[in-house]
């Protein structure tokens, strides 16, 4: 009966109008919520088909709801270096702390855009919800390696500790100095000239290099050339010796010719390094390259130290952690270096609007999202990695508002729908009288 359809048709409208006022009262309470994904509300019309093309029957409407988790609201600066967001699309990978096992291997993968990470008892940088980030954790060197992009396979809770010690062996240092050229030159001398340099072991304790620069004097006229020796204090040895040239032609007097390797490393002259082994391994030694001014040089009468330059520290202790825009999490030491800890990748689906949401802003994969996609952050779709920072809720409160006024509206229009209906039928009950 059509009188009948008006009635189910108003009572529809109730119900959806119903539905749409509750997103839109989660979306004005979530207004301040970091990381919110604004619900939506759509109305479908219902079409009821008749024989009689005179007779019009009411289908009423449906709703679906949908929440839009790819929109993105905006960034905000914190004071917290473990803040973080996805500065475009992307997700960042957690899993709940329930779901570690005693190896630290977590059971489900979510997925979130923005958490605010603080280190808990453990030291695993978890959100006050409890959910633990995710990440791939880097070697000794400071390597990844190649990692499985569409599993959790690798992925660890990321765990830092604040009182860790580490140490910073040298691997690699640089050398310059002037040779005064009077002393390859018949009749002279012929004492050496030293030069110790510091590095550190693998253990951070502090050993010494000597350079010992012996003139190569000659019967008559000048030789320009010189015996280097290495002696390393570790091992109480002669790691490396060689022979020096130096030019004395009137465009490049005084710059390295050749260096002849007698023992030890031998000289590159494309790079100007030699490889050293010491005590406690290889260390190169960069002296330049023949015939450019910032290497050894032989020039007048002086002997001139230049640059010493090296890497590696004593022991250091962690004070402090720092994410980079590649999701690389680097410790930084108390002695001035940063060390790669892990590397944290942004997730990415093909749908994100179909993600099943479990609530703290977290989702996880369903069949309507698909398959999840580690990406290194910045690449491929994905968006950078923004440490320092929370996405703020997609809420836009004046829109909101705005809609819960034609909710309002409408509400009342069924409501009025369904009291016509009720004094048309009381009217029709009235024909008895």
């Amino acid at each position: 009966m059509t009188i009948s359809s008006s009635l189910n048709a108003g009572v529809a409208g109730l119900n959806a109008n119903a539905a749409r006022l509750a997103s839109i009262s989660d979306n004005i309470a979530n207004s301040a919520t970091y990381g919110y994904k604004r619900n939506t509300v759509d109305f479908h019309s219902m079409v009821i088909g008749s024989s009689n093309p005179g007779r019009y029957t009411a289908g009423g409407v449906r709703t679906t709801a949908l929440r839009l988790i790819d929109e993105r609201g905006p960034l905000v600066r914190t004071d917290n270096a473990t803040d973080l967001s996805v500065d475009g699309r992307g997700f960042l990978p957690v899993t709940s702390m329930s779901s570690l096992g005693s190896d630290g291997a977590a059971s489900t993968l979510q997925l979130m855009t923005t958490g605010s990470f603080r280190p808990d008892a453990s030291g695993y940088l978890t959100t006050a919800t409890g959910h633990v980030l995710m990440g791939w954790p880097a070697g000794a060197d400071g390597t990844v390696g190649t990692r499985t992009r569409e599993s959790m396979a690798g992925l660890e809770p990321v765990r830092v500790n604040m009182n860790q010690f580490t140490a910073n062996p040298t691997t690699a240092i640089g050398l310059t100095l002037n040779l005064p050229a009077t002393a390859t030159t018949a009749g002279a001398t012929g004492g050496a000239q030293e030069v110790a340099m510091e590095y550190f072991d693998n253990l951070g304790l502090s050993r010494t290099l000597t350079f010992s620069f012996t003139p190569n004097v000659p019967a008559t006229g000048a030789s320009n050339s010189w015996s280097l020796s290495i002696h390393d204090s570790a091992s109480d040895t002669v790691v490396g010796e060689y022979t020096m040239a130096f030019a004395d032609t009137q465009t490049g007097g005084g710059l390295l010719n050749a260096i002849t390797t007698l023992s030890g490393g031998a000289y590159d002259p494309a790079t100007g390094v030699m490889a050293l082994t010491v005590a406690s391994g290889p260390i190169s030694l960069n002296i330049g390259k023949p015939g450019q001014l910032d290497g050894m040089t032989q020039l007048s009468s002086d002997f001139s130290p230049g640059t010493q330059t090296k890497n590696g520290t004593p022991v250091a202790s962690m004070v402090a952690v720092e994410f980079d825009s590649a999701g690389n999490l680097y410790g930084v030491y108390d002695q001035g270096f940063t060390r790669k800890l892990y590397q944290v990748p942004v997730a990415d689906v093909r749908n994100p609007n179909g993600l099943t949401a479990v609530g703290e802003q977290t989702y996880e994969v369903s069949m309507a999202s698909g398959g999840f996609y580690l990406w290194d952050a910045g690449d491929g779709p994905t968006g950078a990695m923004s440490p320092y920072s929370r996405e703020e809720s997609a809420t836009d409160v004046a829109t909101e508002l705005t809609q819960l006024i034609q909710t309002q509206r409408a509400y009342s229009s069924n409501a009025k729908v369904i009291q016509t209906v009720d004094e048309m039928l009381q009217e029709t009950a009235n024909l008895k009288r």
